[in-house]
């Protein structure tokens, strides 16, 4: 983080243009814990110094949100002025969506009767869910806000019972958590009140948590810029849905389950030898925020490793070694969901599957506070080129 002066020098403007960028929108000041000055994240001011030495007009950066939902730092990311990665030992999925929507943990999590649902993956069947949820609500177009939080209970909830489990899995008794814990988990948790029931619930509660928000993902936009619409809360999730779908968004931890495997298979030095030999990024390695680790990784990591066999633990422990002697960026959250999956014997695409669930919380909030702003707000101008 820069102070104002650093990031007007580094721009080569007045303190006071840089000031007018933040008024339109093209940067966002951060203050300093004890309110008296602001702060500028370095990356954007490099990236708005970048467009200025290729003679772009700064109006051509892309604008700044401003939001209350979530802030990141250094720490990770913050929910409404709290530490997530503090939250997710602390509070349970259903609170933490409270937080976010400003309405405490109370209401009914029960999905609607949707009937039986007739696809195969779990991304189609998730998708078939909301598009039910919405067609069978008749009370869609009430934007609300009890009606908007009261519609995303159902819409968690019908996302987590469509997720495939074993028969008689699930009930809206249970918190969402540990409908996708006996669902994704396999016969350890099939024993109510078991120890490993407990644990893998306990986990997955910390991932749901750790990963119900992350600032302005382009999941999250895609969600806003249907919000300036006016679409009402299905469709705006859907936009969001549809984003998430990407293999460099939600779906990122399934390459690091692959990973996983491969490192398995081959043993850790072949494996990513030959993925590092050919210029590729390991997957789950790196984050474009946290130069400095991920801190998401480290908080669920510390829930998933005794869950995982003594084997698995160590080649996982192995890989965290060579990878940062080989110089490779710290591991991220995508990781750390990855060997929550593949060391517990979940489905390739159980990363993606909790990611997805968990965004929705963070989805709502951006969609209620984009229901406060102007409608049609966004309209990104292009820069012509023959």
């Amino acid at each position: 983080m820069l102070q104002s002066e650093e990031a007007a020098r580094r721009l080569g403007v007045k303190v006071s243009t840089l000031y007018a960028y933040v008024s339109r929108g093209l940067l966002a000041s951060h203050p300093e814990p004890d309110g008296r000055r602001s702060l500028f994240a370095l990356a954007d001011i490099e990236q708005l110094a970048r467009r200025r030495r290729r003679g772009e007009p700064a109006e051509t950066a892309l604008a700044t949100i401003t939001t209350g939902v979530t802030q990141l730092r250094r720490g990770g990311p913050y929910y409404r002025g709290h530490p997530a990665t503090g939250l997710a030992s602390t509070m349970t999925f259903e609170e933490v969506a409270g937080l976010l929507w400003g309405t405490g943990a109370e209401g009914d999590w029960t999905p609607p009767a949707l009937g039986e649902c007739p696809l195969v993956e779990v991304s189609d069947r998730m998708r078939w869910s909301l598009v039910m949820c919405g067609a069978t609500d008749p009370l869609r177009a009430d934007l609300s806000p009890a009606a908007v939080t009261r519609d995303a209970r159902r819409v968690i909830a019908a996302l987590a019972d469509a997720v495939p489990g074993p028969e008689g899995s699930g009930g809206p008794q249970l918190s969402i958590a540990m409908r996708l814990a006996e669902r994704l988990a396999g016969p350890a948790v099939q024993q109510p009140g078991s120890h490993d029931a407990v644990e893998w619930a306990a986990a997955l509660n910390a991932a749901l948590i750790l990963m119900a928000d992350h600032e302005l993902a382009a999941s999250t936009l895609a969600v806003r810029v249907a919000a300036c619409t006016r679409a009402d809360l299905y469709d705006a999730l859907l936009a969001g849905l549809a984003t998430l779908a990407g293999p460099l968004h939600g779906a990122a931890s399934q390459g690091a389950y692959e990973l996983l495997v491969r490192v398995e298979r081959d043993g850790p030095s072949r494996a990513l030898n030959d993925i590092l030999h050919r210029h590729e990024n390991l997957p789950g390695f790196g984050h474009k925020v946290y130069k400095d680790g991920d801190p998401r990784f480290v908080a669920l990591w510390d829930l998933a490793r005794p869950l995982l066999s003594e084997e698995r633990r160590d080649l996982f422990l192995e890989i965290l070694e060579r990878a940062a002697a080989d110089g490779v960026p710290q591991p991220n959250c995508d990781l750390a969901l990855a060997a929550l999956s593949w060391g517990t014997g979940m489905p390739p695409d159980a990363g993606r599957t909790i990611f997805t669930v968990a965004r929705l919380a963070g989805w709502t909030a951006h969609y209620q506070e984009e229901l406060m702003e102007r409608p049609l707000r966004f309209r990104t101008r292009a820069v012509y080129s023959v």
